[in-house]
């Protein structure tokens, strides 16, 4: 089986696996350079959930206490409501496992604190360098829309859901529209508001909401069963009274916050693939690059965090060949597939069926709440930086 050891590679794309791949690469004595399509990094208002699993990588790119700083919200619960009058369905403590923290956190901040990891560990960060495409080999090589050209013994692409790079490693499908869109918006939190995600449950539709920066905004994400179609990506703007009208129906506490909405994208959700490899000569596919996820299981930002983590240890190993899309693939899969149940759950309809699984959902996180959690404990307990450590 051929190595690779990578003593300098290229990144594609300045998101958040991206820069975390940069930033443990180049604490491994890897050169890195990273190159980025856009004039700078930025970010869109928008909140994550770091859940233990991610947030295992970024205390090990010491980034854990710079997080707390900037004002993530530690979780203390998820909370399952009806959407009529909001009356509570399940309450899962996220306090049970010590050392297992789970954050809300402001997608902007983590970018920025993951860039400036990266630069601090000498990672040459290149703005306004759209690639258009990338050649595996024994030096594989990404060209750019200006004409010029890199090469280097690794490239990585981190470069999203609509990912040049994914071509070099697999010929992917087209992807399939789920019959689904999702809303986001920020709005300013209540006084009152709790460390808390809730989820607001209804037919062919939820909503999730949870505070960031200080408890001060509230993230809200509202997804829609519906058979029009709209364009995939996060940057496509929409009416508020739109995503107001898809959830009229919706009580308190989810309706004073839908109110209060001023601006809010719109984006279509579609099932990808993921890609039965994800290395080939050279060239490395990275979260959404690999492994596209729906976000009904807030694991995207998570699982593209481990891969980083996974991907600069075995470049330095020269176990990336052999391992990457072994180590890896079995458990995205599973979180995907996961994921996609959860949707059902949600979006049941009005009868029998929804009223024992709510039932059954209530007394288990009244009686067994241990139960429940540990159904994820596979997810939540996984920690990527003990088995590639530094």
């Amino acid at each position: 089986m051929e190595q690779r050891l990578a003593k300098n590679a290229v990144v594609i794309g300045a998101g958040i696996g991206g820069l975390a791949c940069a930033a443990a690469l180049a604490m491994r004595g890897v050169a890195v350079t990273l190159v980025e399509q856009a004039g700078e990094i930025t970010e869109v208002g928008a909140g994550l959930q770091i859940s233990p699993n991610g947030l295992a990588v970024l205390r090990a790119l010491g980034l854990q206490e710079p997080l707390r700083r900037v004002g993530a919200v530690r979780a203390d619960a998820v909370v399952m409501r009806d959407y009529r009058q909001g009356k509570q369905v399940a309450r899962l403590g996220l306090n049970r496992f010590p050392g297992r923290d789970y954050l809300f956190v402001h997608r902007a901040d983590l970018i920025a604190l993951l860039a400036r990891a990266a630069r601090q560990q000498n990672v040459s960060i290149e703005m306004g360098r759209r690639v258009v495409s990338v050649t595996p080999g024994d030096l594989p090589e990404v060209t750019f829309a200006d004409g010029g050209a890199m090469r280097s013994e690794l490239i990585i692409c981190a470069d999203g859901i609509h990912s040049v790079g994914r071509r070099a490693v697999w010929d992917a499908p087209e992807p399939a529209f789920t019959g689904q869109v999702a809303w986001r918006a920020l709005v300013p939190a209540p006084a009152d508001a709790a460390a808390v995600a809730t989820v607001t449950m209804g037919p062919g539709r939820h909503l999730v909401t949870y505070p960031l920066r200080g408890r001060t905004l509230m993230n809200i994400v509202a997804v829609q069963e519906r058979e029009a179609w709209a364009e995939e990506g996060w940057a496509h703007e929409d009416d508020p009274d739109n995503l107001r009208a898809a959830f009229a129906d919706f009580g308190s506490p989810a309706r004073e916050l839908l109110d209060q909405v001023t601006q809010v994208g719109l984006w279509g959700l579609f099932r990808h693939p993921v890609a039965p490899r994800w290395e080939r000569e050279g060239v490395a596919l990275l979260g959404d690059a690999a492994h596209p996820t729906l976000p009904f299981l807030a694991q995207g930002a998570n699982l593209a965090l481990e891969d980083a983590w996974v991907l600069a240890g075995l470049a330095v190993s020269g176990d990336l060949v052999a391992t990457y899309t072994q180590k890896r693939r079995a458990r995205v899969v599973r979180a995907i597939d996961e994921a996609s149940a959860n949707a059902r759950r949600y979006h049941m309809a009005e009868g029998p069926v929804r009223q024992v699984a709510h039932l059954a959902l209530s007394m288990g996180s009244r009686f067994a709440p241990g139960v429940m959690l540990k159904r994820f404990e596979w997810l939540y307990g996984h920690d990527v930086t003990g088995t590639h450590p530094l």
